[in-house]
């Protein structure tokens, strides 16, 4: 039976795969397989949205993970992500291989907490969290029994203080899952850091290279543990990517221009005390939540100072679409009421204390660092689709397919179909 390994790289962009031929671990994946040369990600190119636009083959409005963040209407920040797979409104690759009785693994996966899957450790643990007490969020059923059993003493220092790490967790449970376990049917491990070097430093830094390199090595133990305890010849492996950055010029504070035009109030301690819209960054791209609604005429009101904005030489607006086109578009959906982005390569910031509309970048921020993510899938930098086994055809090099191919075709290769999607299979790289 053949079996099907995910090696997904945070913020792996279309550029990398040159530097990647030229690394021994991936290039022994690309060498014998295929590959998509821009796979495009759903809108909007955040995290959460496109790691289960991968596994339910669906854009978000079908599985319902708008944002990193769980948005509600209130015109206010959420400090809440999205964790429990129990919000996905769509079943998953791992769902689907269950049922055709298959074993299934997903490592620091996002929105997998609770997942009925045979192993798991979720990325659930909250970001930002440098405590000591991981456990509180992997325990009550959200991390599997089995591996917290075995491996939660010895690894779970990895998540604690202020110097944890995913990505040694990860390179940690993973080997081990394949030796003491046997190598499971269809395998997830994610790995982070790719994304945080490119937050800091920017896309092409040396950094972000030098990243790439440790994700090689990483990659190569894991390749060496299939070798020894698994079925390397009956592998179907797959690297991908979730989304591309852009480097990013300049950060625009939304909430503080909206308030600068009148739609956002303040007393003389600078408290909010009445709006009529407040901004949601979604890092290169905003979601802009109206108050009411209903209020047609502030509807149209909001809608034309944001349409002016187009022209105002340092915003210069590309789109503003509304909840239907929105939905025309990208598919999107979530409780706001206009989306936009710019021309420029500029990051939004939803902060609701910076008195200039214009800041400095944060390097290392995920939302207004020296580059980041969450745009329209037309950005510069897409992401990577390389895949190679007995599934997989030997040299075909796809220009463009979007991120909802991809469940399709890795179920193929494992010999089922998922048919409720929004994607298609990718039939030019499989025999």
């Amino acid at each position: 039976m053949q079996k099907l390994f995910v090696f997904m790289i945070d913020a792996l962009c279309a550029s990398d795969i040159e530097q990647m031929k030229e690394l021994n671990y991936f290039n022994e994946v690309i060498s014998k397989g295929s590959y998509v040369a821009s796979l495009e990600p759903v809108y909007p190119a955040l995290t959460y949205c496109c790691h289960t636009s991968i596994l339910t083959g669906k854009y978000i409005d079908g599985h319902g993970i708008i944002n990193n963040e769980d948005q509600k209407r209130g015109c206010k920040q959420s400090k809440v992500w999205f964790g429990l797979k129990k919000d996905v409104k769509a079943p998953t690759l791992l769902d689907l291989a269950r049922e055709h009785g298959l074993t299934t693994a997903s490592i620091c996966w996002p929105v997998s907490a609770g997942a009925d899957y045979t192993y798991n450790w979720p990325m659930i643990v909250p970001y930002g969290y440098h405590g000591y007490d991981p456990l509180q969020y992997l325990d009550k059923g959200n991390a599997t029994q089995n591996l917290l059993d075995k491996y939660y003493w010895k690894y779970g220092r990895f998540q604690k203080g202020n110097d944890c790490s995913l990505d040694l967790l990860t390179m940690a449970i993973s080997p081990d899952l394949i030796r003491d376990f046997g190598q499971p049917d269809v395998m997830l491990v994610k790995m982070c850091d790719l994304d945080t070097m490119r937050h800091t430093y920017g896309v092409y830094s040396e950094e972000a290279k030098e990243q790439l390199r440790k994700h090689n090595e990483e990659f190569g133990v894991l390749l060496e543990s299939i070798k020894r305890y698994g079925d390397y010849d009956n592998t179907n492996f797959v690297i991908m990517g979730d989304h591309g950055q852009t480097d990013i010029e300049c950060v625009l504070n939304i909430n503080t221009l909206l308030e600068k035009a009148g739609f956002i109030r303040k007393n003389d301690k600078g408290e909010i005390v009445d709006l009529d819209c407040f901004g949601h960054s979604t890092c290169l791209t905003c979601n802009i939540e109206l108050k009411n609604p209903e209020d047609k005429e502030m509807e149209k009101k909001v809608r034309d100072y944001l349409e002016s904005l187009k022209d105002d030489p340092d915003i210069q607006l590309d789109y503003v679409y509304d909840k239907k086109e929105m939905e025309e578009i990208y598919h999107a959906e979530g409780p706001y009421d206009f989306i936009i982005e710019s021309k420029r390569d500029i990051s939004f910031s939803d902060d609701t204390n910076c008195p200039d509309i214009f800041s400095y970048k944060i390097p290392g921020s995920h939302k207004c660092g020296a580059a980041t993510h969450g745009s329209s899938p037309s950005r510069k930098e897409t992401t990577l689709f390389i895949a190679s086994g007995p599934s997989v055809k030997q040299g075909v090099v796809l220009p463009v397919r979007s991120m909802v191919d991809e469940a399709t075709t890795m179920a193929r290769m494992i010999g089922f179909e998922m048919n409720d999607t929004d994607g298609k299979v990718m039939e030019e790289i499989l025999k």
